[in-house]
């Protein structure tokens, strides 16, 4: 797997040489979108802060009803999977970090993506995905049990004793657990440096939970752990904006991915899923996000904290494509599993 470190600044140079303003979807989907009537999204996204406002000002603009199921990427693709032998998919729209590579080795995937001018790195080269949202994994901590300017700022500051026992991070193989934590480190210092700085941070006696990225926020906000590994920065930002006692940690390289966005080859109703892809990845759609505290692609829509994505210079990240953190986190399950069962 290539290791690609990349800057915000780098992506938003090479945008300019070809961005215009989106295209807007032409009549002859709209009209052929509108004939269908309604579309099914299996979706990663948060129902609340994304997927509900989402497909709300997509029915009030086009009238399409837009049906919803929220799970995780893995659950998604074996759904689809099981409903495709069955004969019977019900999901034209996918979305998730893993699941369009899953279900493009079974040949469930439309070869399509939007005819709009976004950065290039955030389109499949084989034409299978397009990007809505980034994804970085970093610390997050209680700042009531961690008073600010003492919380780890390095992965060797995660070795000092006194955090022994106060760590948690999600045990269930995806890039927003130990697992993907594991990945950073392999992919910042080499194998056999990381290899050297796992078996003392195995010494820390980390809390492996089976719950979610987002879950694991949540418990180090109620207070169970001070610090929790590999979690969602914007959702410390999101949750800290409400009032709760917790922030991220800037713990440089992070790694960075896409939620990605295809359209299922066996769709039910393909051109109302091309149309909601159409408008997501718009201006309009990619500021829903940016106002619920997501982090858009679109280079165009102000984040509430552009801080949050590295930008190559104060904040360094490792960008994977889906189909590199698929490729990396086999290894990296096995190095975890060497370390911390």
């Amino acid at each position: 797997m290539s290791r690609r470190v990349l800057s915000l600044g780098a992506v938003l140079l090479g945008t300019i040489l070809f961005q215009s303003p989106l295209m807007a979807a032409d009549q002859a989907m709209i009209d052929a979108a509108k004939k269908e009537g309604q579309v099914t999204w299996y979706t990663v996204q948060i129902v609340d802060q994304i997927v509900r406002p989402i497909s709300d000002a997509f029915e009030r603009k086009y009238g399409i009803k837009v049906n919803y199921v929220r799970a995780n990427s893995m659950e998604i693709g074996l759904r689809v999977s099981n409903e495709a032998k069955a004969g019977r998919v019900q999901a034209s729209l996918i979305d998730g970090v893993q699941t369009t590579v899953m279900l493009k080795r079974e040949g469930l995937v439309m070869k399509w993506v939007p005819d709009v001018d976004l950065p290039k790195k955030v389109f499949d080269p084989e034409g299978y995905w397009v990007a809505c949202n980034y994804y970085i994994n970093t610390p997050g901590f209680n700042t009531d049990l961690v008073p600010r300017g003492t919380e780890p700022k390095t992965f060797e500051d995660l070795l000092d004793p006194k955090w022994k026992g106060k760590l948690a991070w999600n045990v269930q193989p995806s890039v927003s657990a130990g697992q993907g934590f594991v990945g950073s480190v392999v992919l910042a210092m080499g194998e056999q440096k990381a290899r050297e700085y796992l078996a003392k941070l195995a010494k820390q006696n980390i809390t492996p939970l089976k719950v979610s990225g987002r879950q694991v926020l949540d418990l180090v906000i109620s207070g169970e752990y001070p610090i929790g590994l590999q979690i969602f920065n914007n959702h410390a930002f999101i949750s800290a904006s409400k009032g709760a006692p917790t922030d991220w940690i800037k713990m440089q390289p992070p790694l960075v991915t896409y939620s990605v966005m295809s359209v299922l080859k066996d769709a039910p109703t393909p051109n109302a899923a091309k149309l909601l892809i159409d408008f997501i990845v718009s201006e309009e759609g990619q500021r829903v996000f940016a106002d619920a505290g997501e982090l858009p692609v679109h280079p165009g829509v102000k984040l509430k904290d552009p801080t949050m994505i590295p930008d190559g210079v104060n904040f360094k990240g490792t960008f994977l494509t889906p189909e590199e953190l698929d490729a990396g986190l086999p290894s990296w399950t096995k190095i975890f599993e060497e370390y911390f069962r």
